[in-house]
């Protein structure tokens, strides 16, 4: 399975007591087809999947079926957890929900020793559906699980039938160019950080999964076309913009503030769940008229 373009790794939407808002979904894979992205990914780091219940995963995945396949989007299920058989029916859902792939984040209390342990783990959450496309999502700054991913993916290319890549939200971009050049593009690397998607281009890969794909999809559409045009100023120049957005929101903690600019662009998502701090409308205000003074509205949005 080879993904290319834009998945967007879609923000869980919230009511005002923080409760699910499962009749978001529709407007938000709406918005999403119409700005040009590829696919969703759901109930990852974006989609606070460590703060939801199991049964909201579940049901978000049954949300999530029905309109990634109306709107034309892959659909790509988070399916990491810190115990088997949640992950297991986790795995189960998004194969009978229609899921394109799915995806798991290392543990996050009894962590995985190295590769080995990694792949163990993962050979077992993928029982229910071993054949369906898997992608390790590969984000040591929020597991706290740093791995050998190219020896991962040499051990998982025996053991897991649907190894399909790594989601890489990984700082080591050396490691990056080893495994692409390793395996001739044989795994599908797809890029986690938004703000240096021209550099994952530069070094290889075809696809990206982040979180600002949910309001500038067309932005990163522009560095994608310049870059495969060859025009490489203004694809630095687009970049450089996706810089300034991305540091602009982090200012405000970025996953509320992210939510936050989702209503900005007609899509109200709602509140971040605790222990995520809520913005007050102040603060919300503000941020706006920081992402006006850079040309948000106008760079990310046309």
């Amino acid at each position: 399975m080879k993904l290319k373009g834009l998945t967007a790794a879609v923000h869980t939407p919230m009511h005002a007591d923080y409760t699910v808002n499962y009749e978001c979904v529709p407007a938000q894979a709406e918005h999403l087809a119409k700005a040009g992205a590829s696919g969703v990914f759901v109930t990852g780091t974006t989609g606070e999947c460590h703060s939801l219940t199991t049964e909201e995963r579940l049901n978000l995945f049954a949300a999530w079926g029905g309109e990634a396949r109306r709107h034309g989007l892959k659909f790509i299920a988070h399916v990491g957890h810190n115990n088997l058989p949640d992950a297991r029916a986790l795995v189960r859902s998004a194969r009978d929900n229609g899921a394109d792939a799915i995806s798991a984040m290392a543990p996050t209390f009894f962590k995985p020793a190295d590769a080995a342990a990694l792949c163990d783990w993962f050979v077992e959450v993928v029982k229910p559906a071993p054949d369906l496309p898997f992608y390790f999502y590969d984000i040591p700054t929020m597991t706290g699980v740093t791995v050998n991913t190219d020896e991962f993916l040499q051990r998982a290319e025996d053991r897991i039938p649907g190894l399909a890549g790594v989601k890489y939200t990984n700082p080591d971009r050396d490691q990056l160019r080893t495994i692409l050049k390793r395996n001739g593009h044989m795994h599908d690397m797809l890029f986690g950080c938004d703000e240096e998607l021209l550099e994952g281009l530069e070094i290889g890969c075809r696809g990206a999964v982040g979180s600002t794909y949910n309001f500038s999809a067309l932005l990163y559409q522009k560095i994608i076309s310049a870059f495969d045009e060859g025009e490489t100023e203004s694809a630095r120049r687009n970049q450089e913009r996706a810089a300034e957005m991305v540091r602009t929101i982090a200012k405000y903690d970025y996953n509320p503030a992210a939510k936050a600019v989702m209503a900005m662009v007609g899509v109200d998502c709602g509140p971040a769940r605790p222990p995520l701090r809520g913005l007050s409308p102040e603060t919300i205000g503000n941020l706006k008229r920081d992402l006006e003074s850079i040309g948000f509205f106008d760079w990310a949005l046309k």
